[in-house]
């Protein structure tokens, strides 16, 4: 059967036991129709880039399956007519990942060095060729004209 990662967007005042109840019963459709859920990952509350049927947060959760075709249809259907879902999106793939995902894992500055190395050369030591021997104009002094005359 094909693997599916599933991740859906839900509103942000619903309780957790709310979520736990949309999750079973999302699980439960995929199940029912021939299919399996491999993991189930709640990534937390996040704002979101831009409102969306007037939430400015929501739940995140992922669903990694390992269903037909037909269940993951029915499941997006499913999440089209529940009014607590606000996006969902399926995306098939070759494998599932193993262990925590992406959002789950902690970041560890640590390996990633000095973010002034990833900022397009802004900061850092910057290789700036061999300027030569430029003529140094001196500067005006304050309270000096153009014409080089006091004012």
């Amino acid at each position: 059967m094909p693997l599916y990662e599933h991740v859906y967007l839900a509103r942000q005042d619903l309780s957790t036991q709310q979520l736990d109840a949309l999750t079973d019963q999302f699980k439960s459709v995929i199940t029912s129709n021939g299919g399996s859920v491999a993991k189930s990952e709640f990534w937390g509350v996040k704002s979101l880039a831009y409102r969306i049927k007037k939430n400015r947060k929501a739940h995140f959760s992922l669903l990694n399956i390992d269903a037909p075709p037909a269940a993951i249809t029915e499941v997006e259907r499913q999440m089209g007519i529940n009014e607590d879902v606000l996006r969902f999106m399926t995306i098939r793939v070759d494998e599932h990942e193993e262990g925590p995902s992406a959002m789950m894992r902690k970041r560890d500055d640590d390996d990633r060095g000095d973010r002034g190395d990833r900022r397009g050369g802004r900061g850092g030591d910057r290789d700036r060729g061999d300027r030569g021997d430029r003529e140094r104009r001196p500067r005006r002094e304050e309270g000096a004209t153009a014409e080089g005359g006091a004012i």
